[in-house]
């Protein structure tokens, strides 16, 4: 086994045969969101009904996500993968034979939209872990952009291609595709062994502690990184006043652009444009030496971005299309850099419940923000939460730059201690220096 602290001279063949595995995956992912999605719009025209399917989809990373780190951590991490892959294909197979029977209801939707969540909860930082332990950590800026950039592809691809399979075929056909390209994903997983870090005292955890030892170490760990800690409360405030507004983009589409399908896969598809030509970007650049001044400029310049989009009147379908190009061009020189840090700084053996604590707190604000985005939005529109939200996104970005906490985020790292002692395996490195 290669060393977990050093991946193999040769990492991009065993790397990418999984990476593709996975696109495969994903491309199945985005044709059943896209699909289970409008079929809720058509069946209920409902933002109500749309916020809480948005709901039950991000509770469980919420609420499982840092207890699914912790086990991550704990187990072996490719085998998390294919059992997380197999799960949710079992899902779609569920759906798909309600859909056939014609036995499908709102319900059910909710029900298998919660299912794959959680499946995602152990998916995501395993896979997100195993890229620190195969790639080097001079390439992980631009692996972080490449990944970008394929997530760029999918919001270019899935949301037309889901336009054209709904008018070819009935949903459990394209549930179906999702069976289809899971099982390329595991079968990728199935060739390729992954390194695993060896599991040592980190943070105040003991070699053999507990699952709930191994939680709060991680907590620990993350709460006494300031830098990091002032990123969190920053996304927390982000995702609670502008996510409302994307989940409920279909009816954005319908009541105020008058518009249907297509055109709602035209403006995620001018996202995800936006997303590979800035992760492309990403990838040949790599961001600016202090990452995190290249995560801050894409977070004002997509904020004013969101603002355009609702402003954009009624006849202003191409200016929201623009403004959803360039939001989508800043997503990845938000998110690469960010993802960069945490892969580069975090000692490998915590990194599963480093992720899931960052991604639980992240998004803990959502659900509530959804509870009250739906009714809002019934009663006075989508508009406002695009420009209230957007212009609060920018300045928030904008003021960033003033925080000495968050611009040095990759210089206090160094304060992680557990009761005043630094742990070896804890201490945080920063990359390239």
């Amino acid at each position: 086994m290669e060393s977990a602290q050093q991946p193999p001279a040769r990492w991009q063949v065993p790397f990418f045969t999984i990476w593709t595995g996975q696109a495969f995956s994903l491309i199945g992912s985005r044709l059943v969101q896209f699909a289970l999605v409008w079929w809720l719009t058509q069946t209920t025209g409902s933002a109500t009904v749309l916020a809480t399917a948005t709901l039950v989809a991000i509770l469980p990373g919420v609420v499982l996500g840092p207890f699914a780190g912790t086990l991550v951590d704990r187990w072996n991490r490719r085998m998390v993968m294919i059992a997380a892959d197999g799960f949710i294909a079992l899902v779609s197979a569920w759906l798909a034979y309600l859909f056939w029977t014609g036995s499908a209801s709102v319900w059910h939707v909710y029900v298998a939209m919660l299912a794959r969540s959680v499946g995602e909860s152990f998916h995501w930082p395993a896979m997100q872990a195993s890229t620190a332990l195969m790639v080097p950590k001079e390439h992980l800026s631009r692996v972080a952009g490449l990944n970008q950039t394929m997530q760029g592809a999918l919001g270019i691809v899935a949301p037309p291609l889901g336009a054209i399979l709904l008018g070819l075929l009935p949903l459990y056909g394209i549930l179906g595709i999702d069976l289809a390209t899971a099982s390329v994903a595991i079968v990728s997983l199935l060739l390729i062994a992954i390194p695993q870090p060896e599991r040592t005292a980190v943070a105040g955890a003991s070699q053999r502690g507990s699952v709930w030892e191994d939680f709060r170490a991680g907590l620990r760990y993350v709460r006494s990184w300031p830098g990091l800690m002032a990123i969190v409360l920053l996304a927390m405030i982000i995702n609670f006043i502008v996510n409302p507004a994307f989940s409920l983009m279909p009816l954005l589409v319908t009541e105020h652009f008058q518009r249907g399908a297509l055109e709602l896969g035209w403006l995620e598809a001018a996202w995800g444009v936006g997303m590979v030509a800035g992760g492309l970007l990403l990838t040949i650049w790599g961001g600016f030496r202090k990452r995190v001044y290249t995560s801050l400029s894409g977070l004002v310049v997509s904020g004013a971005a969101i603002v355009v989009v609702g402003l954009a009147p009624e006849q202003g379908f191409l200016l929201a299309l623009s403004g959803l190009f360039v939001a989508g061009f800043m997503n990845p020189l938000v998110n690469g850099p960010f993802f960069a840090i945490l892969q580069a700084s975090v000692a490998p053996e915590i990194q599963g419940r480093v992720f899931t604590l960052v991604g639980s707190l992240t998004s803990a604000m959502m659900p509530l923000s959804l509870a009250v985005a739906g009714p809002v939005a019934d009663a006075i529109g989508i508009q406002p939460w695009y420009v209230i939200g957007g212009a609060i996104f920018a300045l928030m970005g904008l003021g960033s730059f003033f925080v000495p906490a968050i611009v040095h985020i990759e210089d206090n790292g160094h304060r992680v201690q557990d009761g005043g002692r630094m742990p070896a395996a804890a201490e945080i490195r920063l990359a390239g220096e």
